[in-house]
């Protein structure tokens, strides 16, 4: 007599992703466009993707004189805005350690130095009250970061730059579309604000970024430096129909502009930004719900009737919490769940740390949101029932 068969077991979840772009067929088609049509690097659909960016800023209250330069990275545009606003050597420009490097390694590319200073700890976003305190006669510039997609205090560090006199480009990589008193951010009275279209973010072209300004020195100055300090655009020069190959080199530039291949994606993922950005806040609204009665400090909420892109959702431990943070990141893999930490803030990266000689006390907020933070799957594509998947497992490991 044969033996009973035991049972098999269940079949695996699909492994969920802390990340996912959505890639649509206008997409697919816009970029097959661009490969038949023969113009693959910096041109016309670039320039498309720029003007449409400056006018989704604007929404139906266009902004005058606002004006998108399309990079290759973020840190690219934040290298670009802080070199047109003279950023250099011997000055110093401010920021916050919870950030990735970006926020401030394009200020070491210009011989500047860094002054990292602590987030508030209601919004995880740089303290407009540490930004003062550690102005000095040398900082030139102020990079505020917009952390997970809701807005920092606009209001208090452009008042503060300009009782001093300092330039703000902010480093808005998460903010897309986010608002501030009303406001999108990319419309506000600073100097420069840099978005990121890195594959996580609320609308892709793989790699890339757009720098935004209205001040039309710094625009031209920004598009010079992005190729190789050329004064004639590239497209302009090979699709005149005159001869046109003279061009002169007005300054030591870089290699930092957007192919039109990218600008294909950006320009489909643009018109579907509202669309993306909605999704997000729902799948964030489920988990709230899911994870209100469990032991963590839930994201904070933009201020009143502002929009929140939603970029990541970071949750915290309370100090209450059975476990710690990387037994719940281990929780999550250990269920096929993908999840990240933001940040490590810099004082704690080797290089910002013995640079400068940081200390974990000088940046009280900042640690103790590191120790205790993590951060969930969070894209458009998600749906309710991956939610309820994610909280399943946060419930089995926090709930008493």
């Amino acid at each position: 007599m044969s033996s009973p068969t035991a049972p098999s077991d269940p079949t695996p979840l699909p492994f969920l992703p802390f990340a996912l772009p959505e890639i649509g067929e206008d997409e697919i088609a816009e970029v097959v466009d661009t490969l038949r049509h023969g113009w693959v690097t910096t041109g016309p659909k670039a320039r498309r993707f720029e003007q449409d960016f400056a006018a989704f800023l604007g929404g139906a209250d266009p902004v005058p004189g606002l004006e998108a330069i399309a990079v290759n990275s973020a840190t690219a545009g934040l290298h670009l805005a802080l070199e047109a606003v003279g950023v250099g050597p011997g000055d110093e420009v401010i920021t916050t350690t919870h950030t990735f490097t970006a926020s401030a390694e394009v200020a070491r590319y210009l011989g500047a130095d860094v002054r990292l200073v602590d987030i508030d700890p209601a919004t995880l976003c740089i303290d407009p009250a540490a930004i003062e305190a550690a102005i000095t006669p040398r900082t030139r510039a102020i990079v505020p970061v917009h952390f997970a997609g809701r807005a920092a205090e606009m209001g208090e560090i452009l008042a503060i730059a300009r009782r001093h006199g300092l330039k703000v480009v902010e480093d808005a990589a998460h903010a897309l579309p986010t608002t501030h008193a009303g406001q999108m951010i990319g419309t506000l009275a600073s100097d420069v604000t840099v978005f990121s279209f890195y594959a996580n973010k609320t609308i892709t072209t793989g790699e890339g970024g757009m720098a935004v300004t209205r001040d039309a020195q710094l625009a031209a100055r920004m598009k010079v430096m992005r190729l190789h300090g050329i004064n004639r655009d590239a497209f302009d020069r090979f699709t005149a129909k005159v001869p046109s190959w003279y061009y002169e080199i007005v300054a030591p530039g870089f290699k930092y502009n957007l192919t039109d291949i990218a600008a294909a994606l950006g320009i489909h993922q643009l018109r579907r930004a509202r669309e993306f950005r909605d999704a997000r806040a729902r799948i964030a609204a489920h988990y709230d719900a899911l994870l209100a009665d469990l032991p963590l400090v839930l994201p904070p909420q933009p201020a009143g009737g502002d929009l929140h892109s939603w970029h990541i959702y970071v949750l915290r431990l309370r100090d209450d919490a059975p476990v710690g943070r990387d037994a719940v990141i281990e929780a999550l893999f250990a269920a096929g769940i993908g999840s990240s930490v933001h940040y490590i803030p810099l004082h704690q990266q080797p290089y910002w740390r013995e640079r400068y000689g940081l200390r974990a006390e000088d940046f009280p907020h900042s640690q103790k949101a590191y120790e205790a933070t993590f951060s969930l799957p969070l894209y458009s594509r998600m749906t309710l029932a991956d939610a309820e998947r994610v909280a399943a497992v946060l419930r089995g490991v926090l709930a008493r």
